[in-house]
């Protein structure tokens, strides 16, 4: 079959590999329908993210058309459709009996390498490196989904794929990005990027009762995106000093909740951090840029919370904790629980309440993926959200 595989920085392929096969009672093939292309995989693109290997098939925003079960499969059958979310979860230990399936103690095969770089291990994940397990990703044709009996979604006929096809992924975070905010009725939420878990943590921080919604960053489409779709007021951070206009706009007193929706990839709107920055990674020295999280933390008003879902690759220098301490901030923070979040949010879609397809702008095949992955990172084109269909 064709996949999308990393080759290294800045290298994806379109390759064939091998069919993936019934490895476990528990797995289910399905044939791709679409498949999208996440702004983490960016990470993975620009070689930030460690563990990975060449030929690694990358992709973790996928769903499809089921075409085989494992014996121990009796909530899928062949021909259902499915979004399947890009965390693993075994649905039976202490976390996932929590609720936190991101955290699943069983579901990373390569939990040992997760442990020595960060600790312990969270759960494992598509086409994310082999610290987070080594699965292959769905950004090709067929895809091998573990623990089927826990993660996917079964889609009611009639709703078209790309309405649905990010609750793989970036609807459920930007959501959960949102709940971990605790927003009150009439708060003022701040989100940091708008791509595309910024774009779903706007419209779910409305949906979650906010009073109002201020959009940052500095590309022009994405925050004209923020502003008609997502009904935000937008800063553009190259042309205004983001916390000088936060604490007009607030009366002094700053946001209630911030949302860093970018992570380790973010920029500065300050020359001298840009130019060390671009000079380690000339160099091929994977760095993260604190920038957009530093600020919220700066930003936000004492006692706020500031909510995480950037994925963040590496240790960061230059995170102001001692504000964060002296505010009394609440940070609340980590990968989504996908199976707590996904059928709740179908059934948003399936009421009208959102059509997640407002965010795509850029559509291809598989065999377009590397020329579509260079435009996506560049943001060019008003590139927003890629969607591949094999």
């Amino acid at each position: 079959m064709k996949a999308v595989c990393w080759h290294g920085r800045r290298d994806m392929r379109v390759d064939n590999v091998d069919d993936p096969k019934i490895e476990d009672p528990r797995d289910a093939i399905i044939r791709i329908t679409a498949t999208a292309i996440c702004g983490s995989d960016l990470h993975l693109y620009n070689g930030v993210m460690p563990t990975m290997e060449a030929g690694d098939v990358v992709g973790h925003e996928p769903m499809g058309e089921v075409v085989e079960v494992g014996s121990a499969i009796t909530n899928l059958m062949k021909g259902d459709r499915v979004v399947v979310p890009f965390t693993l979860a075994c649905g039976s230990c202490f976390f996932c009996n929590r609720d936190l399936f991101s955290l699943c103690d069983n579901s990373n095969r390569n939990a040992e390498k997760a442990r020595q770089a960060i600790g312990q291990s969270p759960s494992g994940m598509l086409g994310y490196s082999h610290m987070m397990g080594g699965y292959a990703g769905g950004q090709a044709e067929y895809l091998r989904v573990p623990y089927a009996d826990v993660g996917p979604v079964k889609v009611p006929d009639g709703i078209p794929d790309e309405q649905v096809l990010f609750l793989s992924d970036i609807f459920p975070t930007g959501y959960m990005a949102a709940e971990n905010c605790g927003i009150e009725a009439g708060d003022t939420v701040a989100v940091w990027g708008c791509g595309p878990v910024a774009q779903f943590a706007i419209q779910s921080a409305w949906m979650l009762g906010a009073g109002r919604v201020i959009a940052i960053d500095r590309v022009e489409n994405r925050l004209e995106l923020a502003r008609t779709k997502g009904k935000a007021e937008t800063i553009h951070f190259e042309n205004e000093d983001v916390q000088e206009r936060l604490m007009e706009m607030t009366k002094g007193r700053g946001p209630d909740c911030c949302i860093d929706a970018v992570g380790a990839e973010a920029h500065s709107a300050g020359v001298v951090r840009e130019f060390v920055d671009d000079a380690r990674e000339a160099m091929h020295v994977p760095s993260n840029h604190p920038y957009a999280l530093a600020e919220a933390i700066l930003c936000c008003r004492k006692g706020g919370t500031v909510s995480i879902p950037g994925v963040y690759t590496a240790p960061l220098s230059g995170v102001p904790m001692h504000a964060a301490m002296n505010k009394g901030l609440t940070m609340k923070m980590g990968q989504t629980h996908m199976q707590h979040y996904m059928k709740p949010l179908l059934e948003k879609v399936i009421a009208g309440e959102i059509d997640p397809s407002f965010i795509i702008t850029h559509r291809g095949t598989l065999d377009d993926a590397p020329s579509l992955y260079e435009t996506f990172d560049a943001r060019s084109d008003d590139c927003v959200k890629v969607v591949l269909t094999p």
